[in-house]
């Protein structure tokens, strides 16, 4: 078969161990799971009432439009329905932007490390990659991924806060940013972990889309909302451009226990707002911790903490999974000494860094020997 150049070769996305696999494989009874960013929390109660009571008919396809789900976005957020993209997750809104702009011939700008799917979609199509490197503080050089724009870019990728460095990039830089990237470019500003965000100088984005016609913005329900296996992201952006990506959404992308279950969610700030207390207190933790080991660490923005151990960052994820804890090695990540660690509930946070400090205690044994 004559497959895409692009294509050969290309890895697919390998998905971690799951929860009964390190059971079976350690002999344990419990393992915490601390490796997707997902809510420790799970959900809101009113998503428990809506599947219990829902009466959907599942031998019929879904409402297309998911016009329910999107009155409710469009609501919360004070935007139009036709400003409204929605998505299997955001991949699949990431899938949509490559597929309408990226192309042999053209080229996107991205951070490294950033999301990966970001290049495995350009790559798909074609597209030259050009990555700028984060900073030492694992930030966007925005300046040089400007300098990196020229004719032929149709798409620039920006995470904020990043994955998986937690990092977030200031409004007065953003507005920087925009202000000098050219109209025929599309920005699209990933904010996956934004309901998680605490800093002073975070940025509006949806003030930003008003003044901004080629910038989009990227949400999800799978982080904050608790709602990852429902897989529901959207996008939000000018009635123009959401007009050119609508044609390439897949009929009857959401299902509809995804749809109800994300619009009672939406309705539910109170439970995120705990979600975002919870998680600042768990960082600061997290921080303590590695303060007082010397470790190295990105204060982040998101629900998650990567952490330099200075060693094989397979050592330290293979330690903390004999001992029940998935976490996500930095090898796949670009940061090769370090680990990706979900910030959890209080016990699971305390139960995981004790492990971290027994992985050092012995990694020191080992040295002085």
């Amino acid at each position: 078969m004559d497959w895409k150049k692009q294509i050969k070769g290309l890895k697919a996305y390998q998905p971690g161990r799951t929860i009964d696999e390190v059971k079976e494989i350690y002999g344990l009874d419990k393992v915490v799971k601390l490796a997707s960013n997902e809510n420790p929390f799970g959900y809101s109660s009113l998503v428990d009432v809506f599947l219990r009571d829902s009466y959907l008919n599942h031998a019929i396809y879904p409402d297309g439009y998911a016009k329910n789900l999107r009155t409710k976005i469009s609501s919360k957020l004070g935007v139009n329905l036709n400003q409204i993209l929605l998505g299997n997750g955001s991949d699949e809104i990431i899938q949509m932007i490559s597929r309408a702009l990226l192309q042999p011939g053209k080229n996107t700008v991205m951070a490294i490390p950033t999301f990966p799917q970001y290049k495995h979609n350009a790559t798909v199509e074609g597209a030259e990659v050009r990555e700028v490197a984060l900073n030492s503080k694992g930030e966007h050089r925005l300046d040089e991924m400007l300098e990196q724009i020229d004719n032929s870019t149709t798409v620039v990728w920006l995470c904020s806060p990043n994955n998986p460095t937690g990092t977030y990039i200031t409004e007065k830089d953003i507005i920087s940013f925009l202000d000098n990237v050219p109209e025929h470019v599309l920005v699209v500003l990933d904010e996956a972990y934004y309901e998680y965000v605490v800093a002073d100088h975070y940025y509006d984005s949806l003030e930003l889309l008003k003044i901004y016609p080629n910038l989009l913005v990227t949400r999800t329900f799978s982080k904050a909302y608790g709602l990852a296996g429902f897989r529901v992201g959207y996008a939000i952006s000018s009635e123009e451009i959401i007009s050119q990506l609508e044609p390439l959404r897949e009929p009857f992308n959401n299902n509809s226990l995804g749809q109800g279950a994300a619009a009672v969610a939406l309705q539910d700030q109170e439970f995120i707002a705990e979600c975002r207390q919870n998680n600042k207190q768990g960082l600061e933790r997290f921080y303590q911790f590695c303060d007082e080991e010397g470790l190295l660490y990105y204060p982040s923005q998101g629900n998650f903490i990567l952490i330099d151990f200075g060693v094989n960052g397979d050592e330290v994820f293979q330690f903390l999974l004999s001992k029940g804890y998935i976490v996500r090695s930095g090898q796949a990540l670009g940061f090769p000494t370090s680990v990706r660690v979900t910030i959890g509930s209080e016990e699971e946070n305390k139960g995981v860094i004790e492990e971290m400090k027994n992985f050092i205690k012995e990694a020191k044994q080992e040295a002085s020997l």
